[in-house]
């Protein structure tokens, strides 16, 4: 499976990042703390070039804490860069976490503006993630507005603004960028199960499947126990073993047709929604 995915938009945001690049001081980039992996532009690299950056890891208090440390660890030894979880559900600004992780970076450039007898001017910092990351959500919470669109639906920003925080701070808001398609099938799954394409792309049944059976590999008590299951399948190669789990849970959660069947579609939309929410607990589906 190949999903192209590429819309025009996003094309023209690649090649503003690299016209605004020389502009910028440090580069953040916003992952999906449940898909650190899946949710990673592979391309990110190649545009931002040897620009400090610093990772952030959205929706912490949807992901398992003890895989999100997995991450910081890896982040910070194997590939050398600071990262940190964030939960941006609640109200406040995380400013007081960011900023100074950003001056961490730039400790040498600010050093050497300072000995020149220069005041250090607010750093100019470039925000990067794929759609319903929640870097609209990050940008309003830094600067304490409104100030970018926000909404539960991929690719909301369309547009490229500057925006100041505190006076600290310069934020450059570009559109998400996804890449021009997904060479392996987990990744689609992986951003579908998440909510960050559009459920169409996919066939929802097949994503529910997907989440099923990582449910039952990672968390299988905490899956039974939400959805009253008093068995799980062994095999979870099994395609008739998984569609009968998500049938009981169907039949569990009301999702029944006249003569008694399963609404198989209304059933996968419900067990994913409950997993989006947090309802299921807390969950991560990639692993460093």
């Amino acid at each position: 499976m190949t999903i192209q995915w590429f819309p025009g938009h996003m094309t023209r945001a690649r090649r503003q990042i690299e016209e605004k690049l020389k502009l910028i001081d440090v580069v953040i980039e916003l992952l999906d703390a449940r898909i650190p992996a899946a949710s990673r532009n592979p391309m990110i690299r190649s545009i931002v070039k040897n620009k400090p950056r610093l990772v952030l890891l959205n929706k912490a208090d949807l992901a398992d804490p003890a895989v999100t440390r997995q991450w910081v660890d890896h982040f910070r030894e194997d590939e050398g860069l600071e990262a940190l979880p964030i939960d941006l559900s609640g109200s406040g600004s995380p400013a007081g976490v960011i900023v100074p992780a950003c001056k961490r970076l730039l400790a040498e450039k600010i050093a050497a503006q300072i000995r020149k007898g220069m005041k250090p001017r607010a750093f100019r910092a470039l925000i990067v993630g794929i759609p319903n990351v929640g870097k609209s959500t990050l940008i309003n919470r830094l600067a304490g507005k409104s100030a970018a669109a926000t909404g539960d639906r991929p690719g909301v920003t369309k547009a490229q603004m500057w925006i100041k925080v505190r006076g600290e701070m310069e934020l450059l808001d570009t559109p998400g960028i996804l890449w021009p398609k997904f060479d392996d099938p987990e990744t689609g799954y992986k951003l579908a199960v998440t909510g960050a394409i559009k459920e169409d792309i996919l066939n929802l049944e097949d994503v529910a499947h997907y989440a099923l059976r990582e449910m039952i590999r990672h968390y299988p008590e905490r899956l039974a126990e939400r959805f009253g299951l008093a068995e799980l399948p062994e095999q979870l190669d099994d395609p008739a073993a998984i569609a009968e789990t998500l049938e009981r849970i169907g039949r569990a959660r009301g999702c029944v047709m006249s003569g008694g069947r399963i609404d198989m579609v209304r059933t996968s939309s419900v067990f994913l929604r409950e997993l989006r929410s947090g309802k299921a607990g807390k969950l991560s589906f990639d692993r460093p």
